[in-house]
């Protein structure tokens, strides 16, 4: 099944014991200055660089190379996905949802994610964030008050997308870099856009404030309609129940809270 499909790529890429960091890998990120990411992504010859450690769907570290510039990119093959009872085959699709859904709501918390075909089949293809890999979610917010805005619309992101995997982890913050300020990346939304309510996030802190005035229009206009370029990735019933928590949004008009205190992922980070 997904695990003998890869495993000739896997002998290829597999020439260390331990994958853990990218030195570790012997894999050098070459990280050029590119205009337009998706273009790039979209048109770009794949290189494999290796697998990524620690992850439970064949996920893969390459680099995108075009018109002589290279990025890197996380490529996750529909391939190399283990079956799950609750979640339809295709969690590469809600990785790209999860983007266009991000920039839809005019919020821009997912690094730039295309679809295409890879040296493994179809994935998703992700703009790699150069992170400072000590820090996530807890200590970001801890820290640096002035990302909270960020957190908010990351959190806004993931009541719409019902996101069942928010780990603190998720979060990846951008160092501030060649006079652009830091930034707070979220990455990991194979496990969205359930038609049952499923919300699992590090991200409560924000519960019972106001949500910002744009997410609340964004919800108005996914209420009206699912952007086509989004609906085409999910099932009818995933789509409108994306309207569904837009339109809870609209009445509530605040964050969730969680009485419970059990609609936390595991581990956290």
């Amino acid at each position: 099944m997904p695990q003998d499909e890869l495993s000739g790529v896997d002998d290829e890429i597999d020439d260390t014991d331990d994958p853990g960091t990218d030195e570790q890998q012997g894999a050098e990120l070459r990280v050029d200055d590119i205009d337009d990411p998706i273009e790039h992504l979209l048109r770009g010859e794949i290189e494999i660089e290796g697998r990524m450690p620690y992850s439970s769907n064949a996920t893969f570290l390459v680099h995108v190379v075009h018109e002589g510039r290279s990025h890197p990119a996380i490529y996750k093959p529909m391939r190399g996905e283990r079956p799950l009872w609750d979640f339809e085959p295709g969690l590469h699709r809600r990785e790209v949802a999860a983007y266009r859904l991000s920039e839809a709501m005019g919020v821009g918390v997912v690094p730039p994610t295309v679809l295409r075909d890879g040296p493994v089949g179809e994935g998703s293809f992700q703009w790699f964030a150069v992170a400072d890999h000590s820090e996530h979610y807890f200590t970001i917010y801890e820290t640096m008050p002035e990302l909270h805005d960020r957190l908010r619309d990351m959190a806004a992101l993931d009541i719409l997308a019902n996101n069942t995997d928010r780990k603190s982890g998720h979060c990846l913050l951008v160092p501030e870099r060649d006079g652009s300020p830091a930034t707070v990346w979220g990455i990991d939304h194979g496990l969205c856009f359930a038609p049952e309510y499923k919300l699992r996030t590090v991200i409560w802190e924000f519960g019972d404030e106001p949500l910002p005035d744009h997410v609340l229009d964004a919800a108005k206009r996914l209420v009206d309609a699912v952007p086509l370029d989004i609906a085409t990735l999910l099932v009818d019933d995933e789509v409108e129940a994306i309207q569904g928590r837009a339109t809870w949004m609209l009445r509530e008009r605040r964050f969730p809270t969680d009485p419970t205190g059990r609609r936390y992922p595991w581990p956290l980070v």
